[in-house]
């Protein structure tokens, strides 16, 4: 598997969930459908009819799904460094895929590779804290959203979370870090706690 540091951890990430590939990624890309509700994150987003939604690492395509499903937004952008998880998530959003309303592609936070100021929502899930580098993946996330546009950035925590992500939880140090690196970039920065999640809401 490729060789993956974080910002927030020491060494390698050699785990599937963060790049997944081959029979472990596809592996870990189920436990990642099934653990990852997200209809908390959708709420919480608040997605109005005609806008513009991108999700950075999108995963299975679960949270894709319920906003092609749920939203009136006009179009789903989606930016993903693995492969498999690409081909999971267009298989699980095949119709919104055809109709060219969802549009899943590969890229991480640091390069999305879409234009400047063409998104009104960004949203990234559980997959922050295994960015190279933090402070490289907000600018992006802000070259990328309109003014006054927001982005949601959320991670495993909450008030009450499962027994396997209560093991994934970052540091307090290292929650602050992301609303310190928020603060720098974002003119208004929000602080919640959901079920699950800790998230994040920052307003260009």
């Amino acid at each position: 598997m490729e060789e993956l540091r974080s910002w927030a951890g020491e060494g390698a990430n050699t785990s599937p969930f963060a790049l997944p590939q081959g029979l472990a990624g596809r592996l870990a890309i189920s436990v990642m459908r099934w653990s990852n509700p997200q209809r908390e994150v959708l709420d919480v987003l608040g997605v109005r009819d005609g806008e513009r939604v991108l999700e950075v690492g999108y995963g299975p395509g679960r949270l894709i799904r319920l906003l092609a499903r749920h939203t009136g937004a006009s179009a789903i952008h989606g930016v993903d460094p693995s492969e498999t998880a690409r081909d999971a998530a267009i298989k699980a959003n095949r119709a919104a895929v055809k109709e060219g309303r969802v549009v899943l592609g590969l890229g991480t936070a640091e390069r999305t590779g879409l234009p400047d100021a063409s998104f009104d929502r960004v949203v990234s899930v559980n997959n922050v804290a295994i960015w190279p580098d933090l402070d490289a993946g907000l600018r992006e996330l802000r070259r990328v959203v309109r003014p006054g546009g927001t982005v949601l950035i959320a991670w495993h925590g909450g008030t009450a979370p499962s027994r396997i992500t209560a093991r994934l939880q970052l540091t307090e140090e290292q929650l602050t870090r992301i609303e310190d690196a928020l603060r720098r970039l974002f003119s208004d920065v929000a602080r919640r706690r959901l079920k699950d999640l800790e998230v994040f809401l920052a307003t260009r």
